[in-house]
């Protein structure tokens, strides 16, 4: 029987979550282990939840809502960037190559499924279906959300088989990116390719445990701009995150109804919403009054909650179809994720090239959260601006990828895989292009 939502059921389901950061804040402070690997207590309480919430053990009194806060919080990260972001002439080039960077490696993914699937995997075992080597890219890139859209629709056209497939590689992409992504990390910290994180041995003690212990190296939390007794402060901020989090909902909507079956990201409309207000506050003076340190804040807190989130609402009770083929299959396409992250990050991103490198493995894998999660172990201040750049650059990248899984199952469902493939290929190829020819790669 299906559940019911209530606030309450908001209420437990942050005060669950609430415990879990708790006891892995202790856990990060006391075991040497989670320090060794700066593993986030965030990141920690997810895979508690995940262990012991509806999706493993089912002993905490977590509810199935927790999928639907993570795209929340989502749209009040990106809301915020709007206002804490600084403004400089590299912005324009920054956005270009993060879009080209992930644009290309969205499409040679999709590429390499399909043809790996077509061309070797099919002939190898006859029976897999022609659709079976997209299953890794719709699952990865995407997550479970995007492995749900094209496994029902491979579903509503005959296959029910893709379903389990793709959900299965969603599975399989979260947890490599983490187990892959932290032992990178710890291995680039060594080679020193880490902006703002060293060696682990040349941490202070306020890094490895999280805890401030001198309270000189506290910094302050914000600035009041607001008499208590008309607004709080804190609430102001708040507000202004909250209106242009609203504000990026109404506009996705607001396009759908324009474009018929376009959806855009609520995140990356937030964010859109959040650069008009800042453009409005900055002619009004208004700016003055919000205080970016309390909105920085805000936003990770906002973080720390989605990526446990994201986490614990992952579904585990998928079943592992033709595990021969699809063992092939997703190892192969880690392997290249991987090469393709680390090569061409460095050469097309001018600065904190593995900070964005680490965070786009997250994205490539498994889903945003995992990125966010990642890439705030090597940039806990997000100081890199990664995110900053990501989200103006999706605007481009999300019709891209609508319409790759709305075409795809008809397409493959059809015989036309190696077309779609192949285009898929030649797109990625000639992303790489325009972006030597814009000066966008070393």
């Amino acid at each position: 029987m299906m559940e019911s939502f209530t606030p309450w059921t908001l209420f437990v389901d942050v005060g669950v979550i609430s415990c879990l950061l708790l006891v892995c804040k202790w856990m990060r402070v006391k075991l040497k282990l989670m320090q060794k690997f700066f593993i986030p207590p965030s990141l920690a309480a997810g895979f508690l939840g995940l262990a012991l919430g509806p999706g493993g053990a089912d002993v905490l009194p977590l509810s199935s809502y927790m999928g639907t806060y993570a795209g929340i919080l989502i749209a009040f990260i990106f809301g915020s960037l709007a206002i804490t972001s600084q403004r400089n002439e590299e912005q324009g080039a920054s956005i270009g190559r993060m879009w080209a960077y992930s644009q290309a490696g969205l499409l040679l993914q999709w590429a390499l499924g399909g043809l790996l699937g077509l061309l070797v995997l099919q002939y190898i075992w006859p029976g897999i279906g022609a659709g079976f080597g997209i299953t890794m890219p719709s699952g990865f890139c995407g997550g479970h959300g995007t492995a749900a859209a094209v496994g029902e629709a491979f579903k509503k056209l005959g296959n029910e088989d893709i379903l389990t497939l793709a959900m299965t590689a969603a599975t399989v992409g979260i947890v490599a990116s983490v187990f892959i992504g932290l032992p990178l990390i710890k291995w680039a910290t060594k080679k020193a390719h880490t902006a703002f994180i060293t060696d682990y041995d040349a941490l202070p003690v306020e890094l490895r445990t999280g805890l401030l212990v001198p309270e000189e190296k506290r910094p302050r939390l914000g600035t009041d701009t607001c008499s208590s007794i008309s607004i709080d402060s804190l609430t102001f901020n708040i507000v202004v995150v909250a209106v242009i989090a609203l504000g990026g909902y109404g506009l996705s909507k607001l396009v759908g109804l324009w474009v018929t079956g376009l959806e855009l990201p609520v995140f990356s409309c937030a964010f859109v919403v959040g650069v008009l207000l800042r453009k409005i506050f900055d002619h009004t003076g208004a700016l003055q009054y919000t205080c970016p340190q309390t909105i920085s804040h805000l936003s990770g807190m906002m973080t720390d909650f989605l990526v446990v989130f994201g986490i614990a609402s992952i579904k585990l009770s998928v079943v592992v179809a033709y595990w021969q083929p699809l063992v092939v299959l997703l190892v192969v396409g880690l392997l290249c994720t991987l090469a393709y992250v680390l090569i061409m990050g460095r050469l097309m991103q001018k600065e904190y090239w593995f900070e964005k490198a680490i965070f786009t493995w997250g994205w490539f894998t498994g889903t945003m959260a995992m990125g966010i999660a990642l890439l705030r172990v090597v940039d806990p201040d997000m100081r890199s601006r990664c995110l900053d750049s990501y989200a103006l650059a999706y605007l481009f990248i999300a019709p891209v990828e609508i319409a790759l899984v709305t075409f795809a199952p008809i397409v493959f469902t059809n015989g036309g895989g190696l077309w779609f493939a192949g285009a898929c290929l030649l797109g990625g190829l000639g992303v790489l292009g325009f972006a030597k020819l814009r000066g966008w790669m070393r």
